[in-house]
């Protein structure tokens, strides 16, 4: 889709250029006949887009009359587009030697192909140029005082360069052909490209009709790259798909379809605009049939480039839509407490300019937000920005990541990990395997956001060991707020779910029919460790009488039976669960460690499981269905030889009694 993108704009810049031109109120600058013959000839050949046709004719028309600075003008236009810029160069440069006041604005066309090859002086010099010449169009007036900025930047960014040392992932993930906008689970396991492809892979790519996108995906083995495969229908299709996102736990595949004539696709696959955006949920090892997002996603415009938060709750993607800052825009879609999408909301003046954004990147830590842009200060061309959340939950201004990161060609679809080390993009760089090719380095630490760690692992029914589909709520000890909620894949019972530094957390796994399994993570404080996942196989029990359940979440200050306050959060998760099964009757019990005396440790127990009992009763759950019992240190879980252990074996659990 990038290079559709590109050439969409190109078309209607070069367009905008002849208009220019040709609005002078003035004949050639040729009187040759045959000169103007052949180069209106080459006019016609460029509306209908036979490039190389119009190349010829301008060379002819040159080769009459040396002096003919329309077709030095023209030439230059489809030299850029062709993407030579050195001989664009040395023909805008023709044009103003032969007239400069003929057409100045060959000046500030001189100036951006000299951006592209990061001649900063030489562009400032162009610009300021043509800034002094009467300028009758305000838009390319202001381009090219943003230009004269990007070159200003670009030579002090060049002068403090960041760290930066670029890794080609190699051969299993990138080809001959070209490889963007990379997309990576929470765990790093899994790695999703986009693939622009011949549909006859034996032939190199020939134009935009000849080829089409498709996903391939690469599992990280012992820190090396499998091999990539194409992940295949349902998802890929003979059409295109694209600007894909993979949701941090891997089981949900958020990607763009675009309509691109009949027949393309099946009728499940047609949107509301040009693209739209999809989603797929993995099953087991395999995707389900894909579905189109709906409105208020998807609009009657270009909606492509979608990034979904770590807690699945905000959506955010690139839009043409109407209400926008100019070009395309990033915006945002809320999660509603009913389980549809909210109206998108336009991430405004500090994140949208009037020229493009594009493939934004929230973060695991849903904080800090990774995205491209044209129209903020960079290097020339399109540059990644970082902008962090403030303490009123909006995006603050963003900075540029600095160079070597960006350059003066197209950089975009950054991605970093969720421990905020590593970050990976697509570039066209020297020694690369093909064209743009997938490359991770290390992110500065000024640049890194939030380190995040997960919880991952399979949830399985414990009499049967088969994987169960169970809801995952993820709290807030401290606030009681809910994270993040999700499903284990209802196919296996695999799950991730991320762990945002600098809260402390509860988790609880539930399932009708089975006891809940509830946890907590300590990720806030000293001597925490911030980027070690938790891995942990997770069984549910049915429930039947006898079975126990012991609650992590129940807090107690040191010889104290008074309850904390974040116990609330897991006692609340019992008056559900009791709610839930009207029919059952539970003990609550107390246990200690073996330190201190056992009549004190057994009168502690007690008083303890009489606290929670207490509690239940202010929530309207019958008195009938609770008893209470501390049993001291006499039912040990570990052995009291340390600390860990020790902790282990001070708890409170619940037990079905009937």
């Amino acid at each position: 889709m990038n290079s559709l993108l590109f050439k969409i704009i190109f078309v209607i810049s070069l367009i905008l250029n002849f208009q220019v031109l040709f609005a002078q109120e003035r004949k050639y600058s040729s009187t040759s006949k045959k000169a103007i013959d052949r180069f209106e000839k080459a006019i016609a050949a460029f509306d209908s887009r036979l490039d190389d046709e119009a190349e010829m004719y301008l060379l002819k028309a040159i080769d009459v009359d040396p002096n003919f600075i329309e077709a030095y003008t023209v030439l230059g236009d489809l030299y850029s587009n062709k993407r030579k810029s050195e001989k664009a160069i040395e023909n805008y440069k023709k044009a103003l030697a032969i007239d400069p006041a003929f057409f100045p604005n060959n000046y500030n066309s001189l100036g951006e192909e000299q951006l592209k090859l990061s001649q900063y002086a030489e562009a400032k010099n162009n610009f300021n140029k043509f800034l002094k010449t009467e300028i009758k169009s305000l838009p390319l007036k202001r381009k090219a005082q943003r230009n004269l900025r990007n070159a200003d930047f670009a030579e002090w960014a060049i002068a403090h360069p960041v760290e930066f040392n670029p890794q080609n992932l190699g051969s299993a993930v990138n080809s001959r052909f070209q490889e963007y906008l990379p997309a990576l689970t929470a765990d790093g396991q899994t790695l999703i490209v986009t693939v622009l492809i011949p549909d006859d892979t034996t032939k190199e790519v020939l134009n935009e009709r000849q080829k089409h996108e498709d996903f391939y995906s690469s599992n990280n083995l012992n820190g090396a790259w499998t091999k990539r495969r194409n992940i295949g229908p349902p998802i890929n299709s003979v059409g295109n798909e694209g600007a894909q996102c993979i949701s941090p736990d891997g089981q949900i595949l958020f990607f763009t379809s675009c309509e691109e004539g009949p027949g393309q696709y099946a009728a499940d696959r047609k949107g509301f605009g040009s693209c739209d955006i999809f989603f797929s949920q993995k099953v087991g090892d395999t995707w389900s049939k894909p579905q189109n997002m709906g409105q208020p996603i998807n609009s009657q415009y270009w909606d492509t480039q979608p990034s979904i938060s770590s807690d699945g709750n905000n959506l955010f993607f690139v839009s043409k839509r109407n209400g926008g800052k100019g070009g395309s825009d990033i915006w945002m879609s809320t999660l509603t407490k009913e389980g549809y999408w909210g109206t998108p909301v336009n991430l405004g003046d500090s994140i949208n300019t009037e020229y493009d954004e594009a493939s934004p990147f929230i973060h695991p830590d849903n904080q800090t937000l990774y995205f491209s842009s044209y129209g903020h200060t960079g290097m020339g061309s399109s540059d990644l920005f970082i902008t962090r959340k403030n303490k009123d939950g909006k995006f603050i201004k963003p900075v540029n990541l600095g160079y070597p990161i960006n350059t003066s060609n197209n950089e975009n679809s950054l991605i970093v990990n969720a421990q905020g080390t590593k970050a990976y993009y697509s570039s066209i760089r020297n020694g690369g395997i093909g064209m743009d090719d997938i490359y991770s380095f290390d992110l500065p630490q000024a640049l890194r956001p939030l380190p995040t760690s997960y919880f991952k692992g399979r949830v399985y029914d414990k009499n049967t060991n088969k994987g169960i589909e169970a809801r995952f709520e993820l709290t807030d000890l401290e606030t009681g707020k809910l994270v993040a909620e999700s499903y284990s894949n209802s196919g296996n019972g695999d799950f991730l779910v991320c762990l945002p530094t600098n809260k402390n957390y509860m988790m609880t796994i539930s399932k009708n029919g089975y006891l809940f399994y509830s946890d907590n993570f300590q990720m806030k404080g000293e001597n925490i460790s911030l980027t070690e996942p938790f891995i942990k196989d997770v069984p549910l029990t049915p429930i039947k009488a006898g079975e126990k359940v012991v609650l992590k979440n129940i807090f107690f200050n040191s010889g104290s039976f008074d309850l904390q306050e974040e116990s609330k959060n897991e006692l609340q998760k019992l008056v559900a669960f009791l709610a839930k099964n009207p029919s059952l009757k539970i003990e609550i019990s107390g246990h200690t460690d073996n330190v201190g005396a056992k009549e004190k440790n057994q009168q502690l127990s007690e008083n303890r499981a009489k606290s929670v009992v207490d509690f239940l009763l202010t929530q309207q759950i019958a008195s009938t269905r609770l008893s209470f019992k501390g049993y001291g240190d006499t039912q040990p879980i570990n052995e009291n030889d340390t600390d860990e252990h020790r902790a282990n074996n001070r708890r409170t659990e619940f037990k079905i009694v009937e």
